[in-house]
């Protein structure tokens, strides 16, 4: 969509569409300075105000989710990419069903510690960053986690009566994001962000054309070239997790540790317990998009 277009579409019919589909069925960004990422002060509290960003040119959706495994067994760590993602089958997704459904709690518990891990991709505009000012007015791409998607889908469905709609990726009618980050026991906590008053993102259409043009695609982040064959991944998850010997040289140890680890703003350790993974469309949800849609 060109951006003389964004102004008169928000888009909403093609979000709800979107939203659906992804509700019923990690890329690494490593030293990519395509990312940003919020840096916390000394006293462990970060902040820094953001945009989203309307889904780039030539693409329909603003966002793109993602599903990964991390985990730590007898022979190092897993680390990579689901391809549940994509709407395939994952070896360790295929464990873990075996694990649950087998009666045994100490299975149970294995499954939800090897459980995948939901985090998204979306560009962003940096409105205010104290700890870079120099990111100020420029586009990234930013990977957050369920607790920030979470907020963008309550600002878009309020849950009381006096609280007005937002779309966040509007550059026109959507609102900043306020990130308020916060150290507990030990990991990162976005409980107090929130979204600002809406408002343009700049009064210069000029300036806001400039950063639309900036956006990284997102669609790139489900090529088949973010994924491991499912072969090679149950090769790495049996080695993992003990079942086959390790036979790969120094090197290749390097190699595989050096593509598995990359930054990450997740809050969460690899062990982190809970339920496995699962995915719902809450049917309010889906009648505010369609509601909205034809407003």
């Amino acid at each position: 969509m060109s951006f003389s277009a964004l102004k008169k579409q928000s888009n909403l019919t093609n979000l709800l569409d979107e939203y659906q589909k992804q509700s019923s069925p990690e890329t690494k960004s490593f030293d990519d300075d395509r990312f940003w990422k919020p840096e916390l002060d000394k006293s462990g509290n970060g902040y820094a105000v953001i945009r989203f960003m309307p889904a780039p040119e030539g693409e329909e959706i603003p966002w793109v989710r993602m599903f990964s495994h991390s985990f730590q067994g007898p022979g190092g760590w897993y680390i990579e990419n689901s391809l549940t993602t994509i709407n395939k089958n994952d070896p360790v997704g295929d464990v873990n069903r075996r694990l649950w459904n087998s009666g045994s709690e100490a299975d149970k518990e294995t499954a939800r510690r090897q459980k995948r891990k939901l985090s998204y991709y979306a560009n962003i505009c940096v409105v205010s960053d104290p700890k870079h000012p120099e990111h100020e007015g420029k586009v990234f791409l930013y990977k957050f986690g369920k607790k920030i998607f979470d907020k963008v889908m309550e600002a878009m469905q309020p849950q009381f009566e006096d609280e007005t709609p937002v779309n966040p990726f509007d550059l026109w009618k959507g609102a900043n994001f306020k990130l308020k980050i916060r150290k507990v026991d030990g990991f990162w906590n976005y409980d107090k962000s929130e979204f600002d008053t809406p408002a343009v993102l700049n009064e210069d259409e000029s300036v806001m054309e400039a950063a639309y043009n900036s956006s990284h695609g997102l669609k790139q982040f489900h090529e088949s070239t973010n994924f491991k064959t499912y072969d090679e991944l149950k090769e790495k998850m049996e080695r993992v997790l003990g079942e086959v010997r390790d036979n790969r040289t120094a090197e290749q140890i390097s190699q595989d540790v050096e593509d598995s680890f990359g930054p990450s703003d997740e809050t969460k350790p690899p062990f982190s317990g809970g339920t496995p993974t699962t995915t719902s469309t809450p049917s309010d949800t889906m009648e505010y998009f369609e509601k909205l849609a034809t407003t």
